[in-house]
């Protein structure tokens, strides 16, 4: 028989038998508790009894909490036994010592609350791996770190004393809610990695033993491992203490060879094989072949290897929170990443099944060793596409900063970070305008902005946008954006006098991949601004956080003009009381230009016309009985209407 027919008639057998077959709990842990995960023979054990670890990575602040169980069970029904997941420092803690695990009402809160995903999982008949990090990269926004830890001078990645400090307070916070969760105190957590593919990293092992003593102190006894590439070597782990894993995306034999030689006679595991991959703004879309991905995943679980699938869900970079690419210098290489986290995975972004979905649970099927009961994929609920929305209101950008209730004044600049708010920890996300007033500026006026600019800029004279709209990628070559060092532009062709001048910057994403220490955003020690030959000084500074509070403090809305240059534009969906609830969309933002979308106070994610993501995921629970107000702050170019798909729209630049 072929491959595909045997296939089938292991489903079929497994199909008769799953009334006899045990739960995954039932099976390891139906005798009692007595040990965790082992690594000293050539295959894992739980609890004594062997095991093959079929993982899926699927990360709980990427999901809407009211999906975890849904996406948890599709996760369990392919046949997977583990579900692994990055811990997200800026989540737990987004203001220095103040601390998020799913009850101190900060604008994440629900997307904090890390015990609940963990006990979900372990309801849905899953096992966790943990990867608290602290840095974690995940093309997340500054690889997990907080933005608050440039107020101060320190090298993190290393046992940098200031550094260390932070981690440390954090570690002491978080650990002892995870650690309630493990294994062996009858939770579903069975390891913990430490740092994250520090082989390309600073190789500080001072550091290293610092977290594993930070983690061992704060009561975690699992299994502690690290994972990188197979080129690392032994650079990013400590041999003897911390258990080897690998990444790879194909080859596998290549890389277990060298864990073969690392570790040998012990158990062999890719931490993260790579399905798919993820986009940047402005690049193309990322696919793997579905024949592709069946070859190297068999390749690997025939090795026999234990294999956690990066991703088996992607999910979705909300609001600011995506990450970048940068090379090892300045800004001129910065790639950032879309808000779509869809990474061509098994269950795409929306929670929908795949082909490689299928092909997953075949091969699971195939090679697990140890029969337990997977339960059927549960079924799919359908998208809705609500009715085209009119625009009914609109904030010109002057209406906007009006509103603002922190502005600050400065001899100099001052970047996001360094600015005196939100209990001294800065500002974080979105945009920041430093704005001169009542200033003369005569016909042909070149205005200089020194270094790299970090990280899109748009220039406004008496509120009216002078800087060029983003029509095409080249334009990223151009003033406006990161590429371009000591960007100038012509401010205008007659005398003016006693006008306002606004530089508005956005934070695009700080790098998660890259040089990690120049990761400031606004106008930072590198920017000087120039009217011609005299530097500006004394600015009024208004950080634009776009918080949920404020968002929703917004009453008085004007009447819709469709002008030229940044504003917020409203629509509202208006939807009757519903017992069930409200269905996932998608807002297609393909006819407009470039920002972010707003639902209900919360900030959904960037648009950009270039793609490759031309619509956002919209989950129902963000949705409400009454009336739905959708915001759009669209920087150059809005569209007359906003309207929903049912299915995610991709383009290829």
């Amino acid at each position: 028989m072929g491959r595909n027919v045997l296939a089938f008639h292991l489903l079929l057998v497994l199909a008769a038998c799953a009334a006899d077959l045990p739960t995954v709990y039932e099976y390891y842990t139906g005798d009692g508790i007595t040990s965790g995960l082992g690594v000293d023979q050539p295959h894992f054990t739980l609890n004594g009894k062997e095991i093959f670890i079929y993982s899926g990575g699927m990360h709980y602040f990427r999901v809407p909490p009211q999906h975890w169980r849904d996406r948890l069970r599709k996760l369990r029904a392919a046949g997977l036994n583990t579900v692994e997941t990055y811990v997200a420092w800026n989540i737990h803690e987004p203001k220095s010592g103040v601390y998020e695990f799913g009850e101190s009402g900060t604008e994440l809160q629900d997307f904090g609350n890390i015990g609940q995903f963990l006990s979900i999982a372990q309801e849905e008949d899953l096992l966790v791996i943990l990867r608290p990090g602290p840095f974690i990269c995940a093309e997340w926004e500054w690889g997990g770190f907080p933005s608050w830890l440039l107020r101060e001078n320190m090298r993190v990645r290393t046992s940098d004393e200031t550094y260390m400090k932070y981690v440390e307070r954090y570690f002491n916070q978080l650990l002892p809610v995870l650690a309630e969760y493990q294994f062996t105190n009858g939770g579903p957590v069975i390891a913990f990695q430490v740092e994250n593919e520090y082989g390309y990293a600073d190789g500080d092992k001072v550091y290293l033993q610092q977290l594993v003593d930070l983690m061992r102190n704060n009561g975690i006894v699992e299994l502690l491992v690290t994972s990188d590439g197979a080129s690392s070597g032994t650079r990013g782990s400590l041999p003897g203490v911390l258990f080897q894993t690998v990444n790879f995306g194909s080859d596998p034999t290549a890389s277990f060879g060298v864990l073969e030689q690392l570790q040998p006679g012990q158990p062999l595991m890719c931490m993260e094989f790579y399905p798919g991959w993820f986009d940047h703004w402005s690049e193309g879309h990322h696919t793997t072949d579905t024949s592709v991905f069946r070859s190297n995943y068999e390749a690997t679980v025939s090795y026999p290897g234990s294999v956690n699938l990066y991703m088996f869900h992607g999910g979705t970079n909300w609001g600011f929170l995506n990450g970048a690419n940068n090379g090892p210098g300045d800004n001129s290489a910065f790639q950032p990443t879309t808000t779509s986290y869809d990474y061509d995975a098994p269950l795409s972004e929306a929670g929908d099944y795949t082909p490689k979905y299928d092909i997953l649970r075949e091969l699971v099927a195939q090679y697990n060793p140890v029969k337990t009961l997977t339960p059927d994929p549960p079924e799919l609920v359908e998208r809705e596409v609500y009715p085209t929305l009119a625009l009914d209101g609109q904030l010109i950008f002057n209406d906007i900063l009006a509103r603002s209730n922190d502005p600050v004044t400065s001899d100099t600049t001052l970047s996001m970070e360094q600015l005196p708010i939100n209990d001294d920890s800065g500002q974080s996300y979105g945009y920041i305008t430093y704005r001169q007033e009542n200033i003369d500026i005569a016909a042909g006026t070149t205005l200089t902005i020194t270094g790299h600019v970090r990280d899109t800029v748009m220039i406004l004279i008496n509120g009216v946008l002078i800087s060029n709209r983003l029509t095409n990628s080249d334009d990223f070559n151009d003033f406006g954006y990161w590429r371009m060092e000591n960007s100038t532009i012509t401010l205008t062709t007659e005398d003016l006098t006693g006008a306002t001048l606004d530089i508005v910057i956005e934070n695009f994403g700080r790098v998660n991949y890259g040089n990690l220490y120049q990761q400031f955003k606004g106008l930072t020690q590198d920017n000087r601004v120039y009217l011609n030959d005299q530097e500006l000084t004394s600015w009024v500074i208004y950080p634009m956080q776009f918080h949920k509070d404020w968002i929703n403090g917004i009453t008085d809305w004007n009447p819709v003009d469709l002008d030229y240059g940044p504003a917020f534009y409203k629509a509202t969906l208006t939807l009757e009381e519903s017992e069930d609830g409200y269905r996932d969309t998608f807002i297609d933002m393909s006819a407009w230009n470039k920002g972010v979308v707003i639902v209900n106070g919360f900030v959904l994610g960037r648009h950009v016309f270039l793609g490759p993501q031309q619509t956002l995921y919209l989950p129902g629970p963000f949705l409400q009985a009454g009336d739905n107000e959708i915001i759009i702050f669209e920087q150059f170019q809005p569209a007359a209407e906003v309207k929903f798909s049912k299915d995610a729209i991709f383009s290829n630049p």
